[in-house]
């Protein structure tokens, strides 16, 4: 104890600092460090010595023998003052918030002014041991940071050191210990530049999907195989999936019989249940992330083996030989206008041939396809007499083999168009059925755009509708699709890579069953949350894309790109660079006009920013 009360000139402890009393009333006026004063209650400070004191008494602290004094105390108890006597030879001011120090440290003695606590040797003992090591860590951390502003980092020793920066990189955590050390800004872009310069990252590690809350890894719930059910056998009939030769998870198929249209949809909503684990997982994720170094899926691995369309006994083999599988079937009986007179919905068994949009190509004019082709031509006429908007950008594929990129332009197929009208009939045409039936359901709808009057042709043209259209809204109200010219549109031809897919599939299947299906505010909820999730997959797959552009283009210093200039933006351009399928802002000739090609040399990157630079 402290023989005495707080009056003026006492030395007192206010939040750990010391502080001298200058009045002492109902409350007591301190004086701190500074020269700024307070009132304070007085439980709000602590006496350790009557004083008189000054602030500047305290400016050089002695030095005692503090574990002379511990040993010889061996754990009886002792007074403020008396320890100070102690240790120090004497107590006053300075010797007193000497000991208030050496109370705060902590290895001998512990406690406050009014009862102090003498730690036993057990516990002294590992103090030390603890702070030697930490002692010890921060020796070496210094001679890691060292290390690194000489570029003579040791791998994998000094790795560890690093894992608050990868980290930061991935977006696990939004602070660096190491980066701050270091005077550098705590982000994600600067804890990727830094990796890079230290050698602990190569530029073929990709951190955006993590850095958007993706996994690189697929999901991990098992889905069970198709139940034993009543299904409409369809195997009569050759269907076809068509598709890049790049794709692995077929979920669509198509074929034509006299004037019925089939669209086969893979039938994951067979076995996956609103609610389930593996439907909350596919919630999660929203869609499947498709990247350039492999697909992080949505459903498992095995359930898209179970569900693909064309894998023979759903062995993910994924033969281009004809196979049959269960699906979920859209038929759309249509009129001599190929408009859609009735639609049809129904669980199916099917026989599937693979096909390259290539293959497809070469079969135009076949019995088998030359109907579908017909449909094709027809649809999309009707869509472009009711607004309908064609945008037709260069699109590239990219690829991620070990240390190998590859940059392919995605060739023009009138394959392509055509599945696409047969998907986009097909969700018209279940848009159109949830409807007649007052089933709620994820419609997709697009506001009306403000387009030019007199649209450039060409690229540039393409280019500027893309930036006057109006995003895409998903909802339980059905709405026109501006974009598309149709008046109600839903998708449906998805369902094992976006979770909206399957959830109109689970709505389908529930009705069928003759079961209710989720209502309208569930739908909704279950929207909410796949939509989030699906746009941290949009972005995660586009930055990813700049990613890998950037390392493909890394080596490839004054290349040369043929571009297109598509639009001035002041005293710049936007340039596309077909080959590539990116654009880039640059200065080019003032006189060049749109749709114009230009010489583009490529100058540098930023690989933590995705930026890629080029001159003309």
């Amino acid at each position: 104890m402290i023989p005495a009360s707080i009056k003026e000139k006492s030395l007192v402890i206010y939040k750990n600092k010391p502080a001298v009393a200058t009045e002492v009333a109902e409350k007591i006026s301190v004086a701190i460090a500074g020269g700024e004063k307070l009132k304070v209650r007085e439980k709000d400070i602590e006496l350790i010595h009557p004083g008189p004191c000054a602030l500047s008494d305290l400016a050089e602290l002695p030095k005692g023998d503090v574990r002379g004094a511990w040993e010889l105390l061996e754990g009886e108890k002792t007074a403020f003052n008396e320890l100070a006597e102690l240790i120090y030879g004497e107590y006053t001011p300075k010797t007193a918030f000497a000991l208030y120090t050496e109370l705060l440290d902590g290895v001998y003695f512990s406690g406050n002014a009014a009862e102090i606590k003498t730690r036993t040797p057990a516990e002294v003992e590992a103090e030390e041991k603890k702070r030697g090591e930490r002692q010890k860590g921060q020796i070496e951390r210094d001679a890691f940071l060292e290390r690194f502003r000489t570029k003579t980092l040791v791998f994998p020793d000094d790795k560890k050191f690093l894992q608050d920066v990868e980290a930061l990189a991935f977006g696990q955590t939004n602070k660096s210990r190491t980066l701050k050390d270091m005077g550098k800004p705590e982000t994600p872009e600067e804890a990727h530049k830094l990796l890079l310069a230290s050698g602990a990252w190569t530029m073929f590690i990709n951190p955006h999907p993590q850095r958007r809350g993706c996994s690189p890894a697929s999901a991990k719930t098992p889905v069970s195989p198709p139940p034993d059910e009543e299904r409409v056998d369809l195997t009569r009939i050759s269907s076809f999936a068509i598709d890049n030769a790049w794709s692995t998870d077929p979920d669509d198929a198509i074929a034509i019989e006299g004037n019925a249209l089939f669209v086969h949809i893979a039938d994951p909503a067979a076995s996956i249940m609103p609610d389930s684990p593996a439907d909350r997982e596919a919630r999660a994720r929203g869609a499947t992330l498709y990247l350039p170094e492999g697909a992080s899926r949505m459903i498992c691995e095995e359930g898209v083996s179970l569900f693909a369309l064309g894998y023979r006994n759903g062995d993910g083999a994924g033969s281009r030989e004809s196979a049959i599988s269960s699906a979920l079937t859209f038929k759309m009986t249509l009129n001599s206008d190929f408009s859609v007179a009735e639609t049809e919905i129904f669980p199916s068994w099917v026989k599937v041939v693979r096909l390259t949009y290539e293959e497809a190509d070469r079969k135009s004019s076949s019995p088998e396809f030359a109907p579908l082709f017909a449909f094709a031509e027809a649809n999309f006429k009707r869509r472009r007499q009711a607004g309908a908007v064609s945008i037709d950008l260069p699109e590239v594929h990219i690829s991620v083999c070990e240390k190998n990129i590859s940059i392919e332009p995605v060739k023009y197929s009138h394959a392509a168009s055509m599945v696409r009208e047969c998907m986009l009939i097909a969700g018209e045409s279940a848009a159109r059925w949830a409807l007649q039936r007052k089933i709620p359901f994820p419609f997709v709808r697009q506001d009306m755009s403000e387009l030019p009057n007199n649209p450039l042709p060409g690229l540039a043209g393409s280019y500027q509708l893309r930036r006057c259209m109006s995003p895409r809204v998903l909802s339980t109200k059905p709405a026109d699709h501006f974009g598309l010219g149709l008046a109600v549109y839903t998708q449906v031809t998805s369902p094992l890579r976006r979770y909206t897919d399957l959830l109109a599939h689970q709505q389908i299947r529930l009705f069928l069953r003759g079961e209710k299906p989720l209502s309208e505010e569930k739908v909704l909820i279950r929207l909410a949350a796949a939509e989030a999730s699906a746009l941290a997959v949009v972005h995660a797959e586009r930055a990813s894309r700049a990613h890998w552009t950037a390392a493909y283009l890394f080596d490839k210093k004054k290349s040369v790109w043929e571009g297109v200039m598509v639009e001035k933006k002041g005293d710049k351009s936007v340039v596309l660079i077909p080959d590539l399928g990116i654009e880039t802002q640059t200065l080019i000739r003032s006189d060049l006009e749109p749709n114009e090609t230009v010489r583009m040399v490529f100058s540098s990157v930023k690989m933590p920013e995705g930026e890629i630079l080029f001159n003309q």
